[in-house]
């Protein structure tokens, strides 16, 4: 039986990853918006349930679950744009901490699942978890060929941004192909403007 002490834990958790709503990102919507990085977190989710059949050897629900854990920590210091990472100092380090405060109100059973999605993720150690990063990628790269951006946007960037990860994933390398096509005529006509 739930105890409203239960209850009270996954609400104060809850009340702290809405912070996920307020954390933005570097792209923009089609209307020019900043995306929030739940914004992002919800689409990856909708792009990983709209391409679910094509992927048939996976755990669905798991990878569901990846998908929405899997940026949780940003929730606490904001999201650190690919091109700013410091390679040296992995943004994982700091993102696994502020995601450890975020879960510590959690039944210890659930507590202990998101740790281990969220570990998973990082480490991709299960087909869902490299899933889930390539669609991550395909995600971000779909958001900023869509999107609004600024005159000075980087889409070059992007012609590499994240192809090991989507290149191990076929329906990803198929998707990439063509947004990868999207993304060279948005960077040829920066050249030209």
């Amino acid at each position: 039986m739930t105890t409203n002490d239960d209850i009270i834990s996954r609400l104060d958790f809850l009340r702290a990853a809405e912070q996920l709503k307020d954390t933005l990102r570097r792209a923009f919507t089609t209307d020019g918006r900043t995306e929030s990085v739940a914004d992002h977190t919800w689409r990856l989710t909708l792009l990983a349930m709209t391409f679910a059949d094509q992927l048939p050897d996976i755990d669905h629900l798991r990878l569901m679950k990846i998908c929405v854990l899997h940026d949780l920590g940003e929730a606490i210091d904001g999201d650190i744009p690919a091109p700013e990472q410091d390679q040296s100092a992995p943004k994982s380090d700091k993102e696994r901490r502020d995601f450890l405060t975020l879960i510590a109100s959690l039944p210890k059973a659930i507590h202990q699942e998101f740790i281990d999605l969220w570990d998973d993720y990082e480490n991709m150690s299960s087909i869902e978890a490299r899933v889930a990063k390539a669609l991550d990628k395909i995600e971000t790269i779909l958001q900023h060929n869509q999107g609004t951006n600024p005159a000075d946007f980087d889409y070059a960037f992007n012609l590499d941004y994240g192809r090991s990860y989507t290149d191990s994933v076929p329906i990803a390398a198929k998707i990439r192909e063509l947004l990868d096509k999207e993304t060279g005529a948005h960077a040829d006509a920066r050249k030209t403007s």
